[in-house]
């Protein structure tokens, strides 16, 4: 974002399947934010759960319900900014169901 905007060095954007999901989503990055001795100006939207902003400065995160973020496609706005692969982005394995003879 840094060579497209000055209003924000980075943003990261998630999401979660329920409103509730993605509250927990902004606890978290609020709790991480205050450990690591980082100032937040400002957080938006956390009753509704739906499209949470929190302005951390350098960083801005939106975290939105699942639906939100397909409507306003954010990162469709912002096209043109490069892309910071994450460590996690792959995902997590996936789980496989044991057989039941597996279970003993």
């Amino acid at each position: 974002m840094k060579t497209l905007t000055d209003f924000t060095d980075y943003f990261l954007i998630c999401s979660a399947d329920s409103d509730r999901g993605v509250r927990t989503i902004v606890d978290n990055i609020e709790k991480k934010l205050k450990e690591l001795g980082e100032k937040v100006i400002g957080v938006e939207g956390y009753s509704e759960g739906r499209w949470v902003l929190i302005d951390a400065v350098d960083v801005v995160v939106h975290v939105l319900h699942e639906p939100a973020r397909m409507l306003y496609d954010i990162e469709g706005l912002w096209i043109d900014a490069p892309r910071i692969k994450l460590p996690f982005e792959d995902g997590f394995p996936k789980k496989t169901k044991k057989a039941p003879e597996e279970y003993g």
